[in-house]
């Protein structure tokens, strides 16, 4: 009985096990993301990206909600325009939820811009994965001044 209860546990325990993987595969892609802001490498911000991914952000200017959206290469090419260090945004947590090929991640933030705290917010990441390897389809996210 204590090997069919041991066999049992470990079947229940694999999907637990690779969804940690996924996870942590997950997570790697969006550290890699705000690693490259920090270096300014648009070089190493492209892999990370599907083609056509999209970034959006929800405005809110004094009660009037909207969402303002621009391609990811407009996103790229400005941070390879700026000077490495001056793009540091700092994590407070990462949420992962991993179903199959699909991935979200949710990133609470404060945003430094030369130093000097900027904004403070929430990103939202949807990854797919493709040929094995998990890559950043939309970011959304939220801007308000830190309190």
């Amino acid at each position: 009985m204590k090997p069919l209860l041991a066999l049992i546990g470990l079947l229940l325990a694999v999907p637990a096990l690779a969804q940690t993987a996924d996870e942590t595969a997950a997570k790697a892609v969006i550290t890699q993301m705000f690693d490259g802001m920090k270096r300014a490498d648009s070089t190493a911000l492209k892999s990370l990206f599907l083609p056509g991914a999209r970034l959006q952000s929800v405005v809110n200017k004094q009660g009037e909600v909207s969402v303002s959206d621009q391609a990811i290469d407009r996103f790229i090419t400005s941070v390879g325009k700026a000077k490495a260090g001056a793009l540091d945004e700092r994590l407070s947590g990462m949420e992962v939820k991993v179903d199959g090929d699909l991935a979200t991640v949710w990133t609470p933030y404060s945003f430094y811009y030369n130093g000097q705290q900027s904004h403070c917010g929430a990103n939202a990441f949807t990854l797919v994965r493709i040929s094995g390897a998990w890559k950043i389809q939309h970011i959304i996210d939220t801007r308000r001044k830190c309190q």
